[in-house]
């Protein structure tokens, strides 16, 4: 399945080492297997962490395991798909790409500790694919400090994008500001909507997608009928939800991971709490539709990709490709599409720096293009901005528990 891209490189004893799963009870500490051969004696960083003269080592911290696990492992897989493809056609200017993902079960302090061992032990060249806002508030301040680049996180959160602050963030996705702005627009336009209730996660991302709804609640004089608020990394959910109901509403936005979200909306249609419910892009991939099963009709989510089996899109296309050589029982999927497309990015930035890859033509060549152009799917930045795309897409589950396009709320549902 392509295990060899999860590369340790060079660092340890002339062997390549793979990070696998299980994990033992203590979460920072992977299992680790010898996979691969010998490496060269000259194969020695040339100045800049992370860069050999055949490879390029990126790190990840991700949640691998615990109710955020699916996004963590396709976000893996995307990233793997795109770094396999590249390493197939020679990788770039002789170097392959090499990741090294570790499980932080998007708890904060052990983000901290990975992300620690990965600039300082490991030596990354760059971390890529972070899950979650609670995790990235923890991780991206070690990464601005150590002046290596935080590549495209899973996650919309404001403070990302605050270049002043973090300026080593590089952020893919559009934020959840502007999908939040894109389901209360849906719901007051497409049908009128005037009782908006929110279910949140009780950490800095539900905060996040709390202050996205209220601000664009006030943009049209309107407030939250009712709230609920749940744990991070549990899936009791019953209290927020009744908490929810008091309110009426006519529809209920959930900010939170895809299993508290999905056992919050079969509970509330198994026991006749019909609504319309709606949820962002971090809980809406493959994961949530698989877990709402029968439940999932008629639930919408708002996207930041373009839909994972449309082939009618150039990237798309690319990715369908990748993703059936680099793995053939992979499911196509939201999530690792995004991946798949912020390796595609860092592979890009490292071609932009030709033979003498450096920090500092990576940024260069990502703030200073006009456009950078993943088959068809385009990313603007500047000096200022570090949000490439600003694309919001609407999908709803269809009753064959598959994620569909839609326009308009009033759509049929399939």
């Amino acid at each position: 399945m392509g295990g060899l891209l999860i590369l340790l490189g060079a660092v340890i004893a002339g062997v390549i080492l793979f990070i696998s799963a299980p994990w033992d009870d203590n979460i920072n500490e992977p299992t680790v297997t010898v996979v691969a051969s010998e490496v060269t004696e000259d194969e020695v960083e040339l100045g800049t962490p992370g860069v050999f003269p055949t490879q390029i080592l990126f790190g990840q911290s991700a949640a691998l395991s615990g109710p955020a696990s699916g996004l963590g492992v396709n976000m893996r897989i995307g990233i793997e798909a795109a770094f396999y493809e590249a390493n197939q056609n020679g990788g770039v200017n002789g170097r392959q790409f090499a990741l090294i993902s570790m499980d932080d079960a998007y708890e904060p302090g052990i983000a901290i500790t990975n992300t620690s061992t990965l600039i300082e032990e490991q030596q990354v060249f760059a971390l890529i694919g972070a899950v979650g806002t609670p995790t990235s508030r923890s991780a991206a301040p070690i990464a601005n400090e150590a002046g290596i680049p935080y590549l495209t996180p899973f996650t919309g959160a404001d403070f990302l994008r605050d270049v002043s602050r973090l300026r080593t963030v590089v952020n893919l996705r559009a934020s959840y500001f502007q999908e939040t702005e894109e389901m209360v627009e849906r719901l007051t336009t497409d049908l009128g909507v005037r009782r908006i209730a929110l279910m949140y996660q009780d950490d800095s991302f539900g905060r996040a997608g709390l202050r996205g709804v209220i601000a664009a609640l006030d943009r049209r004089d309107m407030d939250l009928v009712s709230t609920g608020v749940y744990p991070r990394n549990t899936t009791a959910v019953k209290t927020a939800l009744l908490d929810v109901w008091e309110g009426r509403p006519e529809a209920v936005i959930l900010i939170g991971a895809y299993e508290p979200i999905a056992n919050m909306i079969s509970w509330a249609k198994r026991t006749g709490m019909e609504s319309i419910y709606m949820t962002l892009s971090f809980s809406g991939g493959l994961a949530l539709a698989q877990e709402l099963g029968s439940f999932g009709k008629g639930v919408y989510v708002t996207q930041v990709v373009p839909f994972p089996r449309d082939r009618s899109h150039p990237v798309v296309s690319a990715y369908l490709e990748a993703l059936s050589v680099y793995d053939p029982s992979a499911q196509p999927d939201f999530v690792s599409l995004e991946g798949y497309l912020a390796g595609r990015l860092a592979i890009e930035a490292v071609r932009n720096c030709g033979e003498q890859v450096d920090h500092d033509c990576f940024f260069t060549g990502i703030q200073e293009s006009d456009e950078i152009d993943i088959d068809g799917f385009r990313l603007s930045f500047g000096p200022d901005d570090n949000q490439g795309s600003d694309a919001v897409f609407l999908s709803v589950i269809g009753s064959d528990g598959q994620f569909h396009s839609v326009n308009s709320l009033e759509d049929e549902v399939p």
